[in-house]
């Protein structure tokens, strides 16, 4: 459906968001993963058709998106990280403006309104003006314009950001029903997000797709490296200069830690199954910054 094929984007002044990213999108979900400062916005604009790639080629259905975007754009639902609403307009109004701006005629624009006003848990509060709303209700209300047309491809940056445990969890479900028969594309540094609704994770880094692969490809990269010890308050530094540390809990008997290592950090180390916050941390390093430390033995992409 969606291919992106060597992508790069450079911006002025000659900063590179983007390079070399290679990605084919079908049904289902990919979750693009990566700390901030990664270019998953960078990347998820150029999906969206709202930024023009540097280099490298867009096709929706094989077809040049990026010289024609329309037929992209029609089929497209997105949620950008930063999303901007009329504030003297209540949801309904917001949401009736811009199905009329999408083409849906008022009759079936009313319907599906009511229908994503329910999905995103608004319809008590479809009255209220939107400079009312807090964050997390402003993003569901993102969360539904990215629906209103049925989209065969969406692109959602950030989606979770402001939303409660429960908000989240409803969106997560929405994806999983919605990923059945469309290309769906999450971006987050939440890995929580992405564990539980994609098959297929992409992990960023400095612009580059550094790794990808199902949750359980990604899992065995790290298996058998994840430890788990108890140390002195004072020897956690030593740990952490020498480590990836992923968690640290303090105990009665010291500072709990989970640890990506090769081999054993210490002769009381445990070995513990890996996540796939494991995986991201062992991918990226423990600060997501340049010249992280990367765990020996987990592969990058070239």
């Amino acid at each position: 459906m969606l291919e992106l094929i060597d992508v790069g984007k450079v911006y002025r002044g000659g900063k590179s968001a983007v390079s070399g990213v290679t990605l084919r999108l079908g049904p289902g979900i990919l979750g693009l993963l990566g700390p901030n400062g990664a270019g998953k916005s960078s990347l998820m604009r150029i999906c969206a058709t709202v930024t023009r790639p540097t280099a490298g080629s867009l096709l929706f259905d094989g077809a040049d998106a990026v010289r024609d975007p329309e037929p992209l754009r029609r089929a497209l639902g997105y949620l950008p990280q930063d999303f901007g609403v009329h504030p003297h307009l209540n949801a309904r109004e917001f949401l009736s403006y811009l199905a009329a701006a999408k083409g849906l005629s008022a009759r079936s624009a009313r319907g599906r309104i009511d229908e994503l006003l329910e999905t995103v848990n608004l319809t008590g509060a479809a009255k209220r003006a939107l400079g009312t709303y807090s964050g997390g209700m402003l993003r569901r209300v993102g969360i539904a314009q990215s629906l209103l047309g049925d989209p065969r491809v969406l692109v959602v940056d950030e989606p979770t950001a402001g939303l409660d445990p429960e908000e989240r969890v409803r969106f997560r479900n929405l994806l999983s029903d919605l990923a059945a028969d469309r290309a769906v594309m999450l971006s987050t540094h939440i890995v929580s997000d992405i564990e539980s609704v994609a098959s297929d994770i992409a992990l960023m880094t400095g612009g580059r797709l550094v790794r990808r692969g199902s949750p359980g490809e990604l899992l065995h990269e790290v298996s058998g490296r994840v430890w788990e010890l108890t140390v002195a308050p004072e020897h956690v530094t030593a740990v952490q200069a020498r480590y990836v540390v992923s968690r640290m809990v303090r105990t009665d008997a010291g500072v709990r830690l989970r640890v990506l290592a090769d081999a054993a950090p210490s002769a009381d180390a445990e070995p513990v199954a890996a996540g796939l916050e494991d995986v991201y941390l062992a991918v990226v390093g423990s600060t997501g910054a340049a010249g992280s430390r990367p765990v020996p033995g987990v592969r990058e992409l070239p």
